[in-house]
């Protein structure tokens, strides 16, 4: 430990921002780890508090800008275990447990960092995984800043000295956990009890964290399962959204083989309403409920001359799959890598578009600019991503927009029009509406487009579905069962809520489950039921 502060100088001091936590009063006590009554200021463990706050954040170690440009290696290495015992230690285990109230999926972060502290790495790994099917993937792709880390009070808590020290990296620690619990056990552990097998059949509709999630929770509870997925690989948005640098592929790869071990049959290349129809699913193949997962893929367009005149230019998918993926996992028209040219520009404000735009440094990209018409701060993106891009040499054009594309005479595009944005009042998104500058249109060369504007529910699928959907073409569900207007269809997801987080996916698939479970007992009763 470096840099730690003397405890001298720590007092525990309401924020403002949790005032309903004991953790940030005088009455603080560490609940679960067993210290005894409400302590006083001064007491043994109000110092043991104060020296937890005095902990500074154990940096992550990860690759230089330098070296990870030149690979699609994950940017961050990871902690090793003194590291990972620190910084759990800077836990406070708050008794209101803010964290756990910000997770989706409810992890009892507290008590895996105690366990982690304590150097109990198993019993640590399996707390992540009481609740969430996926924390190795979690912990590298949730926004933690926006979910648990946002509301841990250690980056909250207010020093006398005014200093201020970063939330817990309880995201890292996941990863940490779960990757060395993977390695040790050379996969993903099998669960020690399964229910015997039920006889009925579920089909899962989309391979991403919702189908994935449903599909082991069934299996667990003796329900034999079919993943049915359109691309040649399962995985989802995990494999053909995910680019290397923020998980590796083979995370996902050992999710896949678990899954098979537990009896969880996949079928790929199998597009529905195309190669078999969701009612023959029913009636002639025999599944006894459905489960749609299919998330929200189909990249919005910019809408603008010259968007479908000219090559190169790229939805961010499109972008992504081909730039990332072996030759192996994609369809025979994606299987040529894009082309970047000197000169990438990318559209959008997202995680999306920073995944478009790292992707094209590694592709030998001399030039990459990041187009976004309003500024950073009503980015919804993670901070880190956009940090990660710049240290790569991205160049970031704000209030700006795209009006025009224009392209050699062989039809390439070669560059793009722009013109400046001011900033309006606010609209249904709550952020400032972007309004054009009259008179400030500018040019910049383009040998390659890339549009990462946001994503959308597929509307033929949905229609094909037969479900009741909204009006953006999402499923509508019961929002306690996840039930379709359709007894035996059930929903989830981004198809459900339009383009969100992996683990709202999995928040969802874990209810959806629970409800076809329920559903699937209650065809047993029913038939069990004497006649006449």
């Amino acid at each position: 430990m470096t840099g730690t502060a003397d405890p001298s100088t720590i007092a525990v001091v309401d924020c403002g921002k949790l005032a309903h936590c004991p953790a940030l009063r005088v009455g603080l006590r560490l609940g679960r780890r067993g210290y005894g009554p409400p302590m006083t200021m001064g007491s043994p463990r109000s110092e043991l508090i104060q020296g937890r706050l005095a902990v500074p954040r154990q940096q992550v170690p990860k690759q230089t800008p330098a070296d990870r440009v030149r690979n699609f290696e994950e940017t961050y290495i990871g902690f090793d275990l003194p590291q990972a015992i620190v910084e759990a230690g800077r836990c406070l285990d708050c008794p209101s447990a803010p964290c756990m109230q910000a997770c989706p999926v409810g992890n009892d972060i507290p008590a895996a960092l105690m366990l982690l502290e304590r150097g109990e790495l198993e019993a640590a790994a399996n707390k992540f995984r009481e609740t969430s099917t996926l924390p190795e993937m979690c912990g590298r792709l949730c926004p933690q800043e926006k979910l648990c880390e946002g509301s841990c009070v250690v980056g909250f808590a207010i020093r006398t000295d005014g200093s201020h020290h970063p939330p817990v990296a309880i995201g890292r620690l996941e990863t940490f956990l779960t990757d060395q619990q993977r390695q040790r056990h050379g996969g993903f552990p099998l669960p020690e009890h399964r229910a015997a097998s039920s006889g009925r059949r579920a089909a899962i509709i989309g391979s991403g964290p919702a189908g994935l999630t449903v599909a082991e929770q069934l299996q667990r509870r003796g329900h034999q399962c079919t993943v049915f997925e359109a691309w040649p690989d399962p995985g989802g948005v995990l494999l053909y959204g995910i680019p290397n640098f923020k998980m590796r592929k083979e995370i996902l790869a050992e999710k896949i083989e678990y899954l098979k071990r537990l009896g969880v049959q996949f079928r790929t290349n199998t597009r529905i309403g195309t190669d078999i129809s969701m009612q023959d699913l029913h009636d002639i193949e025999g599944f006894d409920a459905i489960f749609l997962g299919t998330g929200a893929w189909v990249g919005s367009r910019l809408g603008i001359e010259g968007e479908e005149q000219f090559t190169h230019v790229y939805s961010a998918t499109e972008f992504l799959v081909r730039g990332n993926l072996e030759e192996t996992q994609l369809p025979d028209d994606l299987r040529e890598p894009p082309y970047v040219g000197d000169d990438v520009v990318v559209v959008g404000g997202g995680d999306t578009s920073m995944d478009c735009v790292r992707t094209a440094v590694r592709l030998g990209a001399k030039r990459v600019t990041l187009v976004y018409r309003r500024t950073e701060t009503e980015m919804q993106g993670r901070e880190e991503e956009r940090k990660h891009a710049r240290e790569e040499g991205v160049h970031f054009e704000f209030l700006t927009t795209p009006i025009k594309l224009f392209g050699d005479d062989e039809g390439n595009v070669e560059g793009i029009e722009l013109i400046r944005m001011g900033l309006g009042q606010k609209d249904a998104s709550g952020r400032p509406r972007p309004v054009p500058i009259e008179g400030s249109n500018f040019k910049i060369a383009a040998s390659a487009v890339v549009t990462a504007i946001g994503y959308n529910v597929d509307e033929e699928f949905t229609k094909h579905a037969g479900v009741d959907t909204d009006r953006w073409h999402a499923i509508r569900v019961d929002p306690n069962t996840h039930r379709t207007n359709i007894p035996y269809i059930f929903a989830g997801g981004d198809v459900v809520n339009g383009a969100d987080l992996v683990v709202t996916a999995i928040a969802d698939a874990k209810r959806a489950a629970t409800w076809i479970h329920q559903y699937l007992r209650g065809l047993d009763e029913a038939e069990a039921e004497p006649r006449g």
